[in-house]
């Protein structure tokens, strides 16, 4: 059987994990959601890993879940699924994450971007959330990650209407962190992704840690998140490093340690 989720390794410390159900323009069923899970848990524990890229084909970076497995599909079949853990795996997902798309990103491929710390976009990109019009809703986070991205308002049109649209539009709501030509996307991800293993990987987690806490908290909880991290930072030889480098007018060398 073909392989549905492929690795590669672009550059030292980054691993490219790309969507590969071309026929059904990426589509997630349960055994690419799956594969997708258990790359992302052991990733995260691999020391030898420090940033994942997460990337489709040209057509599409993934069009949505596989309708096939659903029409059918009862409650208890839904939850006996446990889509919560397999998204899980990549929300908890320590290291930073950068989606690379190209094409379609609809339905719950568009709440896998939104899974990304970082999403690098084609201006030609297509993005929506069109659960409403085949008579469900976003199963995956899109009424929460997509409203905190957005703006309530912004993000009630885009669920309740259920229109697709541009990635020059994202990029104009603040849904993704650059918009590029589409044969630049996977090279920009990969440059932003080198340049992060340049930097400290303790800073760079309670930094990623810190802003999704500000999610889930009030902003009193958050600082006081924010404060202790800050102060645990000063425990690592990689703060030593760092400030003595720019002081020393040197570039550093982090150990992540």
């Amino acid at each position: 059987m073909d392989e549905i989720l492929l690795q590669e390794q672009p550059a030292e410390g980054v691993v490219l994990l790309r969507l590969h159900r071309p026929a059904v323009l990426n589509a997630l069923n349960l055994a690419l959601r799956t594969a997708l899970a258990d790359s992302f848990t052991r990733l995260d524990n691999d020391p030898k890993v420090q940033v994942i890229i997460l990337a489709g084909g040209a057509r599409a970076f993934c069009a949505g879940a596989d309708l096939g497995e659903y029409i059918d599909a009862t409650p208890v079949e839904i939850i006996g699924r446990h889509m919560d853990r397999l998204w899980g795996a990549i929300s908890r997902c320590r290291k930073p994450v950068i989606a690379a798309v190209r094409g379609h990103a609809l339905g719950g491929g568009c709440e896998l971007a939104m899974h990304a710390d970082l999403i690098v976009a084609s201006r030609t990109a297509s993005f929506g959330q069109p659960e409403v019009k085949i008579g469900i809703m976003p199963g995956g986070g899109a009424t929460q990650r997509l409203t905190r991205a957005v703006g309530k308002y912004v993000a009630m049109k885009i669920l309740l209407g259920g229109e697709t649209f541009s990635g020059e539009v994202a990029a104009q709501i603040g849904l993704v962190s650059e918009l590029t030509d589409d044969a630049e996307v996977e090279n920009r991800a990969l440059q932003l992704a080198i340049d992060m293993t340049r930097l400290p990987p303790l800073a760079l987690r309670f930094i990623k840690e810190a802003v999704l806490e500000s999610m889930n908290s009030d902003l009193d909880a958050g600082l006081r998140f924010e404060r202790k991290s800050f102060q645990l930072l000063f425990s690592t030889s990689d703060k030593t490093e760092g400030i003595r480098a720019r002081m020393e007018k040197r570039s550093p060398l982090f150990l992540g340690s």
